[in-house]
Formats: structure tokens, sequence, C-alpha cells
């Protein structure tokens, strides 16, 4: 079997509920993508988001010609092409787009879900709720984190920074809502990078008084190892980081001067293949990993391998309108299918609905 091409079709939906944090906080509904297809000359396609011209680039200088199954090979040759100009940015996005596509496709070359096919033996990941909820009401916030708790879900994470008051007053109504799931509430919170290291330990000072926060998120900048080292030494609550971050040499400093509690993987991370690295380093230093959102929670079947992921971000906002997927939360658990691959597809029909020349800024 051979690699023959890549497609892609941008598209952009408008999702149920607005999305925004302290860098945005009147957000918007507005979210872009872009299907893509890694095609073979045996007709079957490893299916992944993303596009641009360093998809196409690697594909043509990489990829074409290849045989897929060979996924971490592929992967190394990909990150050795892009050496030069380094792991980040454009680069980092097409090499986790496809290599993403190549799990996929190596899964569908199997004829199995993608957790068997990485060696998961449970399809079941925790999950927990993430409004990215700064332009939310109150009543909103409440109804949103209630409907997942009614899902089983106990886990929250809430979007803060800008309104000491009124951070307080909206982790109350989530905390709320989350324990009418019958357990008792894991309450986390996400500054995305706004305070500086001393606000954040002033900050949490008061919060911890009133509340038990299981983990703050970006309490400093991603690449301030001290700073982020400071704060989780001067609170009780344990200190996240790592959503932002691109390549496993970013995390590296993180990780050996003991700055974060939690490590965020997101598939921009150098993909399956990346977030497996990434997650086993982690390992290595006794550090638990949590898996960011993304559509239909794919990566729920990396997280499934993975000895110290914890739980996985769950946003379930109608990010998923494009696409044929049933990965349901159960009593609290993503339930990954025995579809094979990622366990999708993209709905053609919907697809093109919602296709547009160049999606726009959500």
């Amino acid at each position: 079997m051979k690699i023959t091409g890549v497609r892609t079709q941008a598209y952009q939906i408008e999702m149920e509920r607005p999305i925004g944090d302290a860098n945005d906080p009147d957000g918007g509904r507005l979210m872009p993508g872009s299907a893509l297809w890694l095609d073979t000359d045996e007709g079957i396609s490893g299916i992944s988001f993303g596009g641009g011209p360093m998809v196409s680039e690697l594909v043509e200088r990489v990829l074409i010609g290849q045989d897929p199954r060979g996924v971490r090979g592929l992967w190394n040759q990909m990150v050795d092409y892009v050496f030069k100009g380094g792991h980040r940015g454009q680069s980092a996005a097409a090499v986790s787009a496809l290599d993403i596509a190549l799990w996929d496709l190596k899964a569908r070359i199997n004829d199995e879900p993608l957790w068997k096919t990485l060696g998961a033996s449970s399809p079941r990941v925790r999950a927990y709720a993430s409004g990215i909820d700064a332009p939310l009401s109150d009543d909103e916030l409440h109804a949103f984190y209630s409907q997942m708790a009614a899902r089983g879900v106990c886990g929250g994470k809430l979007k803060c920074g800008l309104d000491l008051d009124g951070d307080l007053r909206r982790i109350g109504i989530m905390r709320d809502a989350l324990a009418t799931s019958g357990r008792t509430p894991e309450l986390c919170i996400d500054v995305n990078e706004y305070w500086s290291p001393k606000q954040a330990i002033r900050y949490m000072h008061v919060i911890e008084q009133e509340f038990d926060i299981t983990w703050i998120e970006e309490p400093a900048r991603r690449w301030d190892a001290s700073g982020l080292r400071k704060v989780s030494d001067n609170i009780r609550a344990a200190v996240a980081s790592g959503e932002n971050l691109h390549s496993i040499d970013d995390y590296m400093p993180l990780l050996s001067q003991r700055a974060i509690d939690v490590v965020n993987i997101g598939s921009g991370a150098g993909g399956i293949t990346g977030a497996l690295q990434i997650g086993a380093v982690a390992y290595g230093f006794e550090t638990p990993v949590t898996m960011m959102n993304c559509a239909a929670n794919f990566l729920a079947h990396v997280a499934a391998v993975l000895p110290n992921h914890i739980m996985m971000e769950c946003l379930e906002n109608g990010r998923d309108a494009v696409l044929t997927h049933s990965h349901p939360i159960v009593d609290g658990w993503i339930e990954l299918n025995d579809e094979p691959g990622l366990g999708f597809t993209f709905d053609e029909q919907k697809l093109a609905a919602h296709g547009v020349t160049q999606a726009g800024r959500f």
C-alpha cells in the first residue's frame, strides 16, 4: 500500500454556545476547521483535521509513495524535514494533522478501532466538563454544568482571571451544578496565562479559602518554568500547563524543573505520536496528564493507553456538526466505539453545507 495524495476542505460551523476566556471574554460562536483525507492506492483513506501549504508540502516531499503503516518512522521523517525551521507553528500543525491521519489509516487497515491499535485494554476514558465559558451568563453556566452532571460528570473547569469576586461566584455555581451528579465535584480553573505568578498566588490564596481546587491551568506563561514552579510551591492546588506547546522539547524544562503538576496535551503537539511521547516522558517524572478538548473526543483513544492519564476535557458545544460520531459520555466516562480508525467520518452533505473557501476566526 502506498500514499498517493492528500485532500482538504475548509468549513466553518456555528457552535451551540459562544466560547471565550480571559483574553477574549466576549468570545464567539463561529469555529473554523478543515477536513483532511490522506489517500492510498488501495482506496483506503485516513482522516484528520488541518490544511494549508505545509500539509501539501510534507505529503509531496515526505509521504508520497510511502507505506502508511510505518507511522512512527514517517513521523520521524516529517520532523526531520521541518528541522531547520523548527517543529513550531504551521510546521507543527501540519505534522500533527498528518500523523493523526496516518494513525487513523493504520487502524482502518487493521479493521479495528484506534484504541486497540494503540494497545489499550479498555475503551473508557474519564471526562471532565469544560465550558470555555467566559461569555456565559450565570444561568447559562449552571445549565451547562448541570447538563454534564446529568451524564455523570463531576469534574469541571471554569474560565477565570478578570474579576475575583465574579470568579468566586461562578466557581460556586459550577460546584453546585456538578454536585447534582451525586459525586463530590472536582473543581478546576483556567486563567489562560492572564496572571503573573505573584498575582496567581495572591488570588489563589483567596479562592482556596472557599474552594478545594483540583488544578489551576496556565497561571503563568507557558515558557515560565520558574514562575509556574513558584505558583505550585505556594498554593494547595496542582498547576497544569502544556496546552499551547508544540513539541516535546517545550515540555522538558517544565517537567525537569518540577514546574507543573499536571501536563495538558493537545492534538497540536506532534499529533498522536507526539502525545504518546509526551505522556511517556511525564510518566517518567511521575506526573499525571490530561488530554485537551478535540472534535469527536478522538484523543480519548490516546488517553486510554496512557497509564498516567486522569481525565479528558469535553466541550459538548456542537463542534461535531460535520461529523458522524458516537463516542458518548456515559456515567462520567467517554465510551469509545468499535468502528475502525478514529471512530467517525466526515458527513459529506453536512461538510458541503458548511464548506467555505477559507475558514474564519472563531
